[in-house]
């Protein structure tokens, strides 16, 4: 082991304001904070690295390197376990010296040598574990911000654990699992003697840039019954933190005291990166209360957007977060929080600081930082729309599609496939969704010729052979040379009985498992037959367009002026006017998609 007491080294030179609450020092070149807390030891050895650094086709190799460094401890009394989370991944325990010690030797020599005879054994063990994990109503969130890539990848299943190899895994690990990507914390007075942390040589990655799947914000989609979730990325701020605590404290009020409509109303604030945060807002409902939690959630933010704050609120808010600081032993307390800050290179505060900053909070800060939040924030409804509240429909359809040959469904005859030389599009009565060969983030196969491919933008279409007319061996070939090969992830074979069989013909329904952003999705575009403000307008216009017409042909002629083009031109525009209304009516689209 090598350890020196403060080392001149920029990163751990932001830790000088801590000094009298955190000693820091380096063990074979990982940087460690520590300080003393009465009992067992706890310490955590976490790394800069998580599911947002992934791609699709290699989601689950951060988990998986954590479940094989993990291994050779096997069953033992000692309480130690290991997390992968968006943007990191800890090892901690707690135990004696001894136990400690001996622990974390295990984690790093496993890291330097994993054990690969156990890879296919422990994919197996992480896929039952993402089964029997289940989808929790805030699941689909990150899928519709940021797509299927970074940040968006903790709505998809792990893929990785299909495919990856062991030579991925391993350099995986070599490059990410550093002891430059790395820092330890320890409740001690002093670092443990015996500790072996040696660890290749790397480089500290930043935290993933982010992607962005909504064009527009405020925006909002259709969800699970039951359910009302927003979430926003806000900056990194105190007055963030507090607001978030005034905006939960404002729904259990508004939602549950006062309305009864929700059991659960509540807000969190949690670090994305070094300089944003996400702050996520929940309430249930009952069906018949569902509305009328998603107009009083729109109220209860709009009165914070408005800056109608009563300082009550506010004190109330800023007295929780300074109680977190009347704890003994705030320096072992606060340890993980500075391990993080360190790890993604955010600004390390004292108590005192931060304390400072607390009491310093507005309810003109708190006006500020809601009118951010609404201004980026998504909402998933379990109801009707929320035009009405000023948010705008999250893209549930491609702004274009692609050209190329044609394969209708054998279950719907408005349903086509078009598989083309750049992508693939699925048209629909509700619109198109299309996945780019460019900007497929994985594609999945199977032996019988099923393709699935996710676009990063989150749209998906599945390529079913039995499913649709002439996808022949020919056509899926275009989809396998065109897709990169680093996006593939092939799947086993399927028992025949999975195989789909197309369904007996019944009257068209715009529903279907296909396309879209997620199976799981309601993908019903606006109801056939429905009679809404668009098809209203559209209708009066062609009313009232032959009235105006036939009075500009009359004077046109009583002036002897040429009308031969213009009546042309007028007729022709009240054709698509009802070509229009009709479209409208029957697809909820002014036009019917190629």
């Amino acid at each position: 082991m090598t350890t020196h007491e403060h080392p001149a080294t920029p990163e751990l030179d932001a830790l000088g304001v801590l000094d009298g609450i955190v000693r820091h020092t380096t063990v074979d070149g990982i940087p460690t904070l520590f300080a003393p807390r009465p009992g067992e030891i706890t310490a955590g050895l976490a790394f800069r690295v998580g599911h947002a650094d992934e791609t699709l086709p290699t989601a689950g190799i951060t988990h998986l390197v954590e479940h094989l460094a993990l291994h050779h401890l096997g069953l033992s009394d000692l309480h130690y376990n290991g997390a992968t989370a968006s943007t990191y991944t800890l090892f901690h325990v707690s135990g004696d010296e001894t136990e400690v010690v001996t622990y974390l030797n295990s984690v790093c020599a496993a890291l330097h040598d994993l054990p690969m005879d156990r890879l296919e054994t422990e994919k197996e063990i992480l896929r039952t574990e993402a089964g029997s994990r289940g989808q929790g109503p805030m699941s689909q969130m990150p899928l519709w911000r940021y797509g299927a890539q970074g940040y968006g990848l903790s709505s998809y299943d792990e893929l990785g654990t299909r495919s990856l190899t062991a030579d991925q895994v391993r350099h995986w690990a070599e490059t990410r699992f550093t002891r430059d990507n790395a820092v330890l914390f320890l409740t001690a007075d002093r670092v443990p003697d015996g500790l072996d942390l040696t660890l290749p040589a790397g480089r500290r990655f930043p935290t993933p840039a982010p992607s962005s799947a909504l064009p527009v914000t405020p925006a909002y989609f259709r969800g699970e019954d039951g359910h009302l979730v927003f979430t926003s990325v806000v900056r990194r701020s105190t007055a963030a933190a507090v607001f978030a605590e005034v905006l939960s404290r404002a729904l259990f009020q508004d939602l549950r005291q006062k309305g009864g409509y929700s059991y659960s109303a509540e807000a969190d604030y949690s670090s994305r990166d070094a300089d944003f945060a996400t702050l996520t807002a929940y309430a249930d409902a009952l069906p018949q209360k569902q509305d009328a939690a998603v107009g009083g959630f729109v109220d209860a933010f709009a009165r914070l957007r408005a800056g109608r704050i009563e300082q009550a609120e506010l004190d109330s808010a800023r007295g929780k977060l300074l109680k977190r600081y009347d704890v003994p032993d705030l320096g072992a307390a606060l340890l993980p929080s500075y391990a993080l800050s360190l790890l993604t290179g955010h600004r390390i505060l004292t108590p005192e600081q931060h304390k400072d900053e607390l009491r310093a909070v507005r309810i003109d800060d708190l006006r500020e930082v809601a009118r951010e939040a609404w201004d980026g924030g998504l909402l998933q409804v379990p109801a009707r729309g929320a035009e009405w509240a000023g948010l705008t429909p999250a893209p549930r359809f491609s702004p274009s599609g692609v050209s190329g040959t044609l394969h209708p469904s054998l279950e719907d005859d408005e349903v086509t496939l078009i598989i083309g030389e750049t992508g693939v599009t699925l048209s629909t009565p509700g619109g198109l969704v299309t996945v780019r060969y460019d900007a497929c983030a994985a594609m999945t196969t199977r032996p019988d010729g099923a393709r699935c491919l996710t676009g990063l933008d989150g749209f998906q279409i599945a390529v079913e052979p039995t499913l649709f007319g002439d996808v022949t061996a020919e056509r899926i070939a275009v989809l396998d040379k065109a897709v990169p090969a680093t996006a593939v992830v092939p799947l086993p074979v399927r028992p025949a009985e999975e195989i789909p069989q197309p369904r007996e013909r019944t009257a068209p329904d715009p529903r279907t498992t296909t396309a879209g952003r997620k199976q799981s999705e309601d993908h019903k575009p606006a109801a056939a037959g429905r009679v809404t403000g668009h098809f209203v307008l559209v209708t009066a216009l062609a009313t009232l367009w032959p009235v105006l017409l036939v009075a500009l042909v009359v004077n046109g002629i009583k002036d002897s002026s040429p009308m031969g083009l213009a009546a042309i031109a007028g007729f022709a525009l009240e054709f698509l006017l009802i070509r229009a209304a009709r479209n409208l009516y029957r697809t909820g689209q002014p036009t019917t998609p190629p």
